[in-house]
């Protein structure tokens, strides 16, 4: 599922290469099974028993971190994703927290999605991910 939905997103924004190599990374079986040991926490998205994406979030000291919110193309646009941040928003209240946080590519068109939402950019972010790649992000941040 990821594979599809990543390709399909990130190919035209990243390069097929770059997108290979973070794939295997942070969506590689192992990757996810580490992070689901680090305390990441992820779930399906299901509509009428069909899967239609996933999502990966952890807390961090102040907020609850949004690491993965990836939906099947033809799902988006559908009002999914205000449904889906108000599940994390009560996921991080339920532990104390009172903010949302996220990172996405600074050329990623679904920065208009999370601005919608009331997500406010706090700061950019240029990472190394190592063999030559970098993550050049916007952080975005939505307090409750």
């Amino acid at each position: 599922m990821a594979t599809n939905i990543v390709r399909e997103h990130y190919d035209p924004i990243l390069g097929t290469e770059q997108n290979d190599y973070m794939l295997k990374k942070f969506q590689s079986e192992h990757a996810i099974l580490q992070q689901i040991a680090d305390g990441y926490r992820y779930y399906f998205i299901q509509i009428n028993g069909n899967n239609i994406g996933f999502i990966a979030i952890i807390p961090h000291s102040d907020c609850m971190y949004l690491s993965k919110l990836y939906l099947y193309k033809h799902e988006r646009g559908k009002g999914y994703s205000r449904q889906i941040i108000g599940f994390i928003a009560a996921q991080a209240q339920e532990i104390g927290l009172h903010a949302i946080e996220l990172n996405v590519n600074r050329f990623n068109p679904s920065i208009r999605s999370y601005e919608a939402l009331g997500f406010q950019r706090v700061r950019a972010e240029k990472n190394d991910i190592g063999n030559g790649y970098f993550m050049d992000d916007y952080v975005y941040r939505l307090t409750l």
